[in-house]
């Protein structure tokens, strides 16, 4: 892995300078994911929940606690999506943002797996403590048990009026633990809270609380809405805790209270991965540091933001690399402040397909998580186009009139609103209870990058977008591009071209990223497969995009946590260029492919002509899949020749190893993983050029940018 010098941290403090001299208040958050890429177990492959990685995830956080001192360790309730019988496990690190001490307690037993030896008393000495504590606040407290777990509990107001509170007559009193209970449909809400009257539970937990492996004391904590009364919370807890000699203390129950002066970061499990949610930061020099702190603490946990397939082929996670943007609050939000910003981003995204392709994850389409709205239907277009338009008349939208006119057409084919390339469901949504309304918009349409170089590129590039488009609004016009859109921008060279055309946009506009940060961006590993000089032309192979069609029906695969796609057909990109000492025409040069003529297309760069064209074929025949009778289509193999070039030359891309057979095991590292991509590009010199005509291709396999092989 490449590492990079000052002139990349550089480049981002510069570009954060510019947005900060305009006066732009443009927050960044991200969702980095990071798996096992030995295992092979479910939940490393496809399960969200599993043996395993909860320990990971208390191995990721007790090393960033261990980096950032003071911090509050908080395992509070997490997502519990349908078909889910609980809630999903939430660790979390919560921090002060200008570095003071936030917590100044017993540590949280992350990684104790057997039960902490306590004083005899404690944990009522503890109750009794945090009682006095309490009180020297100023807050009224009543002490009671009740029958279930936490069995010791308090309830305390702050407005200085008596606790009036008896669990035989309100049952919320003695109400179970939030954890081992399922969410309930109105979300999680904590009545006696909003009434002012705020309710303490400690106990020793069980298995059932579903609070992990560790047995230790623990403090369920209630709602708080304030950040100044959660910090004060803490404190007390905290102080009784020492007091009361605890060896450890495990705080948990509701979500706590967020502003800019707090920043909350979490560990939650998602299908194949622990998913990072990191707490936004105000600029990308803020994000980098933080981004770096979760790939470290991640392989020290053993775990990777890439999978290295038997064949040597390097993808993502598996499960994405979403990012933010927002504000400091829901309402000083960008998108908020400048309510043209995201009808104009819209716009954008959908005139610029490489925003949604060229960083994307293998599986991409209309079938993915993260859709465009023009890969629906013509008619869904031709709305958004009126919506677009219908906002654009309007001198200053309402976040309501926003998040009503857009969310229609932000969602899937089974209008899935999650599922979306540009997500506004917690923007100003009503119908998603305690985080709809926070001004955030997410980006989905990312693979995990490997590096947190890569990804706070990434969120530079958005940052700047973002910014180009508050101080120049684009007026609402949309592209048709109908079926180039799959076609052409399947093709990494189109993408990039398409990339380039935003950067140079940005640096007319004086918000150019700087040249380390550019070359992050195209560094184009991800889609190299092979390259070879022959007779002064480079061949280039790259892989492409390929639009994988759903199998079955949308909605009845809705509740799952991922879909049935068929996935046997590859895309490729080959393309011909001069080298610099070139004497043949690039014109005369001669492509075959499997014995049949490639139309390669004309292009022309500043620094010379390029030919390319794609290439499409099945390379495995799937158990479930379209075209039960098509069989699969390896190898693959590419004849060069020139009519004043002697010989020719063969290169040949194998699925496996080119002798026959698979590989034994996954690589061990990347670079058993590229020596088995450079086994399978096989190079061959001929000394005689074939001399029968190229094949025609049959109809209907050749559109303007690819010839599919599975018609022959």
């Amino acid at each position: 892995m490449k590492t990079h010098s000052p002139a990349f941290e550089q480049a981002i403090r510069s570009h954060d300078d510019l947005l900060k001299r305009r006066d732009l208040a443009i927050w960044v958050g991200a969702e980095p994911t990071f798996t096992d890429r030995r295992a092979e177990t479910p939940e490393w492959l496809n399960n969200a929940l599993g043996p395993s990685k909860e320990n990971r995830a208390r191995q990721m956080l007790a090393e960033a606690v261990h980096l950032t001192p003071g911090s509050a360790v908080l395992r509070t309730v997490g997502r519990q999506y349908p078909k889910e019988d609980l809630p999903r496990w939430s660790l979390g690190l919560y921090r002060r943002r200008d570095g003071q001490p936030i917590w100044p307690g017993p540590a949280d037993p992350l990684l104790e797996l057997a039960p902490l030896p306590l004083p005899e008393n404690a944990m009522e000495d503890f109750w009794e403590q945090l009682a006095q504590h309490l009180g020297a606040r100023g807050w009224t407290v009543l002490l009671f048990t009740v029958e279930c777990y936490p069995t010791l509990r308090m309830a305390f107001r702050r407005d200085g009026l008596p606790v009036l509170a008896n669990p035989e007559r309100d049952p919320r009193l003695a109400r179970p633990s939030l954890h081992g209970q399922p969410i309930p449909g109105r979300g999680l809400r904590d009545d006696l809270a909003e009434q002012g009257l705020f309710l303490l539970g400690m106990g020793w937990p069980g298995p059932e609380q579903g609070l992990g492996a560790i047995a230790a004391p623990c403090v369920e904590l209630p709602a708080c809405g304030e950040v100044a009364l959660f910090l004060e919370l803490l404190a007390s807890i905290g102080a009784a805790a020492t007091a009361a000699q605890l060896p450890g203390l495990i705080l948990c129950g509701y979500p706590p209270p967020v502003d800019a002066t707090v920043a909350w970061t979490t560990l939650t499990p998602d299908p194949a991965v622990v998913e990072v949610n990191m707490a936004p930061a105000p600029d990308v020099t803020d994000f980098l540091r933080e981004t770096r702190l979760s790939f470290a603490t991640a392989a020290n946990a053993g775990l990777s933001p890439y999978r290295l397939n038997y064949n040597g082929q390097i993808t993502d996670s598996g499960g994405g690399g979403q990012l933010t943007l927002g504000g400091p609050t829901a309402n000083s939000s960008p998108f908020l402040t400048a309510p043209r910003l995201l009808p104009a981003l819209i716009s954008y995204f959908n005139r610029h397909p490489a925003l949604s392709f060229y960083f994307t994850t293998d599986c991409v389409g209309n079938s993915s998580q993260a859709p465009r709205p023009d890969e629906r239907t013509a008619e869904i277009v031709e709305e958004l186009a009126l919506a677009l338009t219908l906002l654009d008349r309007q001198r200053n939208p309402t976040p309501e009139q926003l998040w009503q006119s857009l969310s229609p057409f932000l969602a899937d084919a089974g209008g899935n609103t999650h599922r979306t390339e540009i997500n506004i469901e917690k923007l100003w949504n009503p119908y998603l209870p305690g985080r709809g309304q926070a001004g955030l918009v997410e980006f989905r349409a990312f693979r995990m990058p490997p590096t947190p170089e890569r990804l706070a590129a990434l969120a530079a590039l958005l940052r700047a977008i973002a910014a180009l488009l508050i101080q120049k609004p684009q007026p609402p016009r949309l592209m048709h591009w109908g079926r180039e859109l799959h076609d052409r921008f399947a093709l990494p060279y189109y993408l990039r071209a398409d990339l380039w055309e935003v950067l140079d946009e940005l640096a007319r506009a004086g918000l150019g990223l700087g040249q380390p940060i550019i070359s992050e961006l195209l560094d184009e590993s991800y889609y190299q497969v092979g390259a070879v000089e022959f007779g002064g032309c480079q061949l280039t192979v790259r892989r492409g995009l390929e639009f994988w069609p759903l199998l079955g029906d949308a909605l009845a695969q809705e509740h799952g946590h991922s879909r049935l796609v068929d996935a046997s057909t590859t895309r490729l990109e080959v393309s011909l260029r001069d080298q610099p000492d070139a004497s043949l025409t690039l014109s005369d040069w001669r492509l075959t492919v499997n014995g049949y003529w490639l139309p390669l297309r004309q292009e022309h760069e500043i620094d010379g002509e390029t030919r390319l064209y794609g290439l499409r074929y099945r390379r495995f025949k799937p158990w479930a899949g379209l075209h039960p009778n098509l069989e699969a289509q390896g190898a693959i193999e590419l004849v060069l020749s020139h009519p004043d070039q002697p010989g020719a030359l063969q290169v040949t891309l194998h699925e496996w190893k080119p002798q026959g057979g698979g590989y034994d095991g996954l690589p061990t590292d990347q670079a058993d993983a590229a020596a088995r991509r450079a086994e399978r590009f096989v190079v061959e010199p001929l000394s005689v050029a074939p001399d029968a005509p190229p094949l025609e291709p049959p109809p209907g396999s050749l559109t303007p940018y690819s010839f599919d092989l599975r018609w022959l």
